[in-house]
């Protein structure tokens, strides 16, 4: 684990990075993934079965590769952010932000006070190595990398505002709930949802701020990158298992049989 924060840097210059979901909840497929030459994997806390300590086990498992973790959080609960921290996640993910006193707040808890509200123990915490980095209270702050989620109809009208919440680093608009709020439950490719992600992306690049989004075809990734989005996950590893497992099976046992 090394000190800084290069996915958070290469947001910052503008370097494109690509990504990969993690939702089966295991470390050893965490860190297959790790070697895959994917820049950032998402450990997913809000939809996927992960815990604290599945979570540091994940992040160990990645640790020794170049893949940066990006941990994604049940909600914005203020404690849990401070766990999630200690144990060494420097890029959180946090689902349904809807308007900018939400992203302010979380805001405040990822800094240590004066600037916040996170709880100051990182002499027991991984994030410090265990007070190995001498200097972390004093550069905590800056290597933390805040991405929020923008997935409402509500989210969407206070775009602008959210993007403008000093210590936000990136806003990632999630297709499937942004569908279901907008009435178009189980259909992200409804013309009226893609248009909406279209222009929230749009606006987002426009604030200065990085753009994301999780698109599994490959012509929706690329298309979100041609408008300017920063981080763009390209896949689930729980499903790209079920679709090879489903072919396999498929290609040697008749139909009827199944």
């Amino acid at each position: 684990m090394t000190s800084g924060n290069t996915f958070k840097s290469a947001l910052a210059a503008g370097r494109a990075q690509i990504g990969l979901w993690l939702s089966m909840a295991d470390p050893y497929l965490a860190e297959v993934s790790a070697t895959t030459g994917f820049d950032w994997l998402l450990i997913d806390g809000e939809h996927a079965p992960n815990d604290l300590r599945s979570t540091l086990a994940a992040l160990q498992a990645v640790a020794p590769y170049p893949a940066q973790p990006v941990v994604r959080a049940v909600n914005g609960d203020t404690a849990l952010i401070k766990q999630l921290l200690d144990i060494g996640a420097k890029t959180l993910l946090i689902p349904m932000v809807d308007t900018a006193d939400q992203a302010a707040q979380l805001v405040k808890a990822t800094r240590y006070p004066p600037a916040g509200i996170r709880g100051v123990g990182s002499a027991v915490g991984r994030a410090s190595r265990w007070m190995a980095r001498g200097d972390y209270l004093d550069v905590a702050d800056s290597e933390i990398c805040l991405l929020v989620q923008a997935e409402s109809v509500t989210a969407l009208k206070n775009l602008e505002a959210i993007c403008a919440v000093d210590g936000v680093d990136g806003v990632f608009i999630g297709p499937a709930d942004l569908a279901a709020s907008m009435g178009h439950r189980g259909r992200p490719d409804h013309p009226e949802v893609v248009a909406a992600i279209e222009g929230a992306i749009r606006t987002i690049v426009a604030s200065g701020k990085a753009a994301g989004t999780l698109m599994t075809k490959e012509q929706d990734a690329r298309r979100a990158l041609e408008l300017g989005c920063s981080f763009v996950a390209t896949g689930v590893d729980v499903l790209l298992y079920a679709a090879a497992a489903r072919k396999l099976a498929r290609d040697f046992i008749p139909p009827k049989a199944r």
